[in-house]
């Protein structure tokens, strides 16, 4: 699932948290997070606004523009969110992006998932600087305190941290991270009516192609479209978009879809590749009609690759992945391979 890296003794890094999005109601899981991170072995420095709280917020505006300012002056090795929610898109017109952009330049790497798509994508955007797409510290690192009652005796053991998930952020703050691997879906293998687009490289196997240094972006489906439109949504032509929800029932992710179909973004991407799309429910109104019909959709719209099942999204276990590196993948039958090397 991902590519395992020769071991080295890890090196403590500086990890700073702090929210820029919605406020942690779950305190004992933000305590476990960093408890983790530190029996990791790092550096555990926290935001003086990380459990701030003003309506749904981290604070109100000013209190989490302020958090990611420091986060970026903070000059540690990663700057991780506490949790995603809602917040970011509203502050986006405040944000120092040349702040940030410098901070990233001198080497720390900004990490989140879920609302933290709109700053990732404005960064890139305003900036082209790279951001990763990975885990929060309350929903990667923060899991625990239950048992899995799953044998219905109560005797299953604490819940831990996923070690893929976990593994690749290691392999990523120590600097080793180069790519992920994963199997698509059974039904997603690539048919003869699959067009590649492109500069895509046939093996002369019509279930096997290969796109080359072709930038990789994306994330939540639904923060990504609320973007559309404005000065921080990235003009990406000939690249790799990467798509995940949460609750979102599948005909609100084909109108999600829809929308950055008309406005002429999926058709201009090299390759479309869906994670993982969670925690909806489907209606005896729906007739049949579920995720895999709006897959079978969108393959009839555009004349790209869409490829299912990346291990990334609101799931346990998911790999790291970059916004604005340029980026191979391989596909092979189900397999498939993204590689960036060492950024």
């Amino acid at each position: 699932m991902y590519l395992p890296k020769p071991t080295i003794e890890p090196v403590k890094k500086h990890i700073y948290i702090y929210s820029p999005s919605g406020a942690v109601r779950d305190k004992p899981a933000f305590r476990r997070g960093v408890a983790r991170l530190k029996a990791l072995g790092h550096e555990v420095e926290i935001d003086e606004a990380a459990l701030a709280s003003h309506l749904r917020f981290a604070g109100n505006d000013e209190t989490r523009l302020a958090a990611i300012h420091r986060a970026a002056a903070s000059g540690a090795d990663v700057a991780l969110i506490s949790r995603g929610g809602y917040g970011l898109t509203r502050i986006l017109d405040g944000i120092r992006y040349k702040a940030v952009a410098k901070a990233i330049e001198a080497g720390t790497l900004f990490v989140g998932i879920s609302d933290f798509t709109a700053f990732q994508n404005a960064v890139l955007a305003r900036t082209g600087a790279v951001t990763w797409a990975g885990p929060a510290l309350c929903e990667g690192f923060g899991v625990g305190g239950k048992p899995d009652m799953a044998d219905g005796h109560g005797h299953g053991e604490e819940q831990v941290p996923d070690d893929i998930m976990e593994a690749c952020f290691e392999d990523l703050v120590q600097g080793q991270g180069e790519g992920a691997g994963w199997r698509q879906n059974r039904e997603s293998n690539p048919s003869a009516t699959d067009s590649i687009a492109g500069d895509a490289i046939s093996t002369g196997d019509r279930a096997s192609f290969g796109i080359k240094k072709a930038v990789m972006w994306g994330g939540n489906l639904a923060v990504l479209t609320s973007l559309l439109g404005t000065p921080y949504f990235p003009d990406i032509k000939g690249g790799i978009l990467f798509l995940e929800d949460v609750a979102e029932h599948p005909y609100r992710i084909e109108r999600m879809l829809t929308q950055l179909l008309h406005a002429g973004v999926l058709g201009r991407q090299k390759a479309i590749v869906l994670g993982q799309f969670t925690e909806y429910k489907l209606l005896p109104h729906d007739r049949g009609y579920k995720l895999q019909t709006v897959v079978n959709w969108l393959r009839q719209q555009i004349k790209v690759p869409v490829l299912t099942n990346l291990p990334y999204g609101h799931v346990a276990t998911k790999v790291i992945l970059p916004v604005g590196v340029k980026t191979d993948l391989m596909v092979e039958g189900r397999d498939a391979l993204l590689f960036w090397g060492h950024v």
